[in-house]
């Protein structure tokens, strides 16, 4: 198995999560991996993009400096771009629309996730807390909880685990999870390989998952470069 450099996972997971995003949906891209999904979408997918800092119609990043707007910044503060109708609007009501249910799904990032769906994104022990921001929000008013993460953590440390060890940001919510090596779904509390990548067997993504988990029937190989 080739070790991958960070841009490689990050450009991987995004890629495969701008696929899963269902066509014509309402979808929150959250800080971090999450909201470099845009820049793959299909064009033949018409998806809404809403950012929490206020703005419903994100377009891709920039394709050159020159197209760089200042004030127009995504959650993780990245230029981005506007498309044809787009709008803004104040926090209020941009928590308003995930709080709703009126979202139709979220992507967001993981330090931990478990086995039956929990979901642990917001600390670390001895680092600084900020608090849980717009995550918990998002876990419990959106639609579809799409989770985005490396498989493992740089310090080698497995983060698809039995139980989450730092503080949760909500107990079974995750519905999908998607790693650079492997595609989970979490239905009725169980976690279920449904694809991995081309350049990882089943044993290796067992070697480095803690979680208990099983294999679909039909599981599926994509192809990586």
């Amino acid at each position: 198995m080739r070790q991958l450099t960070d841009t490689e996972i990050r450009t991987r997971i995004a890629k495969k999560v701008a696929e899963l995003l269902p066509d014509g949906g309402f979808v929150n891209l959250g800080v971090g991996i999450p909201t470099q999904a845009v820049n793959y979408l299909s064009p033949a997918k018409k998806l809404y993009i809403q950012t929490e800092n206020g703005m419903l119609g994100v377009g891709p990043a920039p394709k050159t400096e020159t197209d760089i707007v200042p004030n127009l910044i995504n959650a993780s503060r990245q230029p981005i771009t506007e498309t044809p109708g787009c709008c803004y609007f104040d926090s209020a009501t941009s928590f308003a629309m995930i709080r709703s249910g009126r979202m139709d799904a979220t992507v967001i990032g993981a330090i931990q996730v478990s086995e039956r769906g929990d979901l642990a994104n917001w600390a670390l022990p001895g680092k600084g807390v900020l608090g849980p921001g717009g995550a918990m929000d998002l876990v419990v008013g959106v639609k579809d909880v799409i989770v985005a993460t490396q498989h493992v953590a740089n310090n080698g440390k497995h983060k698809l685990v039995e139980n989450c060890t730092v503080p949760i940001t909500g107990l079974e919510v995750v519905n999908t999870l998607v790693t650079e090596f492997a595609v989970f779904k979490f239905i009725n509390k169980e976690m279920i390989l449904v694809e991995h990548s081309s350049d990882v067997t089943l044993d290796d993504i067992k070697a480095m998952t803690s979680a208990k988990y099983t294999v679909a029937n039909d599981v599926k190989a994509w192809e990586v470069d």
